[in-house]
């Protein structure tokens, strides 16, 4: 047998695609993108003929029924992909068939469209909207179904024939679907444009693209300044090949709580911080990271809460911040457009983990994450979660999210929505009344396949902004109860002054 000859292929442009595609639009390859109206169909035609067009591979953009080239281009220019020299040189030309469509129906724009293909021979076509002629041909009642096909597969075959990678633009209403047009394609790109409640988010299928391998399901979509981006549902990291991580302990640069981890955190381990209001997550994830920027290992926060500018100023650690984001040793992410998606999410931190070469990093906190959410992702929280941490994890990257969680004295409970699992470590923080005030304590829940302490201990937030750790609480019952009570083994104090380990 001989060896299997690889088809060349296309990058998109459109970020994220190529990934979800399984490597790009193979050349000469037949391609529908189809949707409802808004979704973003034309922008993600424009940008993919925009990344391809060249001195060499020449672009034509046939319009047919819908608005003329002129309306089109005093939109999409403001794009940044939009190239105003391939424009002027003719790299990129637009024809518009509307007056062709009128006057003779498919036969004449197919007649136009094999015409501009002998004068330019162009090496990507864009037909922008077949699917408006072949819907008003049906209720004209001057072509059949048939006819329709035969139309769809002689274009086809005179595109396939010239050479050229074809992109067909049709607006469909979802659940729609034309056999014949279905049945030609080498590639289908389906675009939603879904709402729910008070959000609207777009999404992206890959029905099909033949000869290689796409990743399956729906894929968040976003049209900014730069165009269409893609944020793919499954994320491939790179493998990270190290050492057992129980063999690296990272400090949380509070000796107490090392002590109470069994060393510190293992390397590349997600560890939740759950507590409430005020009990000091944020200040211990402060001295996580500067601790770890301390022995060599650059950090990034993502916060949903608050603008980078408002947290600094606000956070225990605010200068000491500033001066590590100039040093680009820390990058403080603020993560809150309208209608986020953890796949967004991911990509943002992904970047910023490559940017600085973070090994350690921040979400704070989970309940504003899951806040951040359009709601339609809300649903999928817990499996989406999972994947973040496993991603950030296969970066070699070593988590910890903090998320808000209010003291409940008739049941303990580590985190909202049952998430607790999908962490490798859990810390808790409680507030107790003792002697009739209120004191914090911490407890460490689990370290994966690690011992650590079982201990409830007390602990202060110093002046400096840092969390002091002091004794176990061994002389009471009931600490997690709403009514602790003295055990008569009082000798251990529950002033952490006593003992800052």
């Amino acid at each position: 047998m001989s060896d299997r000859v690889p088809i060349p292929k296309l990058r998109s442009g459109v970020s994220g695609l190529d990934e979800v595609l399984g490597g790009g639009i193979p050349e000469l390859s037949f391609n529908l993108i189809a949707g409802g109206p808004g979704a973003g169909k034309t922008t993600m035609a424009h940008q993919i003929m925009f990344a391809n067009a060249s001195a060499e591979r020449n672009a034509v953009y046939f319009s047919i029924i819908g608005e003329p080239p002129i309306k089109m281009l005093r939109y999409q220019q403001q794009y940044d992909f939009f190239d105003a020299a391939k424009v002027g040189d003719g790299t990129v030309r637009f024809v518009h068939l509307g007056q062709r469509s009128i006057e003779g129906g498919l036969e004449a724009v197919l007649d136009g469209i094999v015409q501009e293909l002998d004068r330019t021979n162009p090496g990507i076509v864009v037909v922008d909207s077949f699917r408006a002629i072949v819907r008003d041909s049906l209720e004209a009642g001057s072509g059949s179904e048939r006819q329709l096909s035969n139309f769809m597969q002689r274009l086809a075959l005179v595109l396939t024939g010239y050479e050229a990678t074809t992109f067909l633009i049709g607006e469909y209403a979802d659940g729609e679907h034309d056999n014949a047009v279905f049945t030609v394609a080498d590639g289908l790109l389906w675009l939603y444009q879904a709402i729910d409640r008070n959000s609207i988010v777009r999404k992206v299928h890959v029905m099909k693209m033949r000869g290689q391998g796409q990743i399956p399901g729906l894929h968040m979509g976003r049209i900014s300044r730069a165009g269409y981006s893609v944020f793919p549902r499954l994320l491939k990291p790179p493998e990270v090949v190290g050492d057992r991580p129980l063999d690296h302990r990272l400090s949380t640069g509070v000796p107490g709580l090392d002590e109470m981890l069994g060393g510190g955190i293992p390397r590349g381990y997600s560890v939740l911080v759950a507590g409430p209001s005020g009990s000091g997550k944020t200040v211990l994830s402060n001295q996580f990271i500067v601790e770890g920027v301390n022995q060599g290992e650059n950090g990034i926060v993502a916060v949903f809460e608050k603008r980078p500018a408002d947290y600094l100023q606000t956070t225990p650690r605010g200068e000491e911040f500033e001066k590590l984001v100039r040093e680009k040793k820390l990058e403080v992410l603020y993560l809150r457009p309208l209608d986020l998606s953890i796949d967004e999410t991911l990509v943002e931190i992904q970047e910023a983990v490559k940017r600085v070469g973070a090994k350690r990093a921040v979400i704070d906190s989970l309940s504003g994450l899951e806040l951040a959410l359009a709601p339609t992702f809300r649903e999928d929280f817990r499996e989406s979660l999972y994947r973040m941490m496993g991603a950030l994890a296969g970066l070699g990257v070593t988590v910890m999210a903090t998320v808000e969680l209010a003291d409940a004295y008739t049941e303990l409970r580590f985190s909202p929505h049952g998430v607790a699992f999908l962490t490798d470590a859990i810390i808790i923080q409680r507030y107790v009344e003792l002697e009739a005030e209120l004191t914090r304590v911490m407890a460490v829940v689990k370290v994966r396949s690690s011992q650590h302490s079982k201990e409830l201990r007390s602990y202060q937030i110093s002046t400096d902004g840092g969390i002091v750790v002091g004794n176990a609480l061994t002389g009471y019952r009931g600490l997690l109860s709403a009514a602790p009570s003295q055990s008569g083994d009082s000798s251990r104090s529950a002033d952490p002054k006593r003992d800052s380990r």
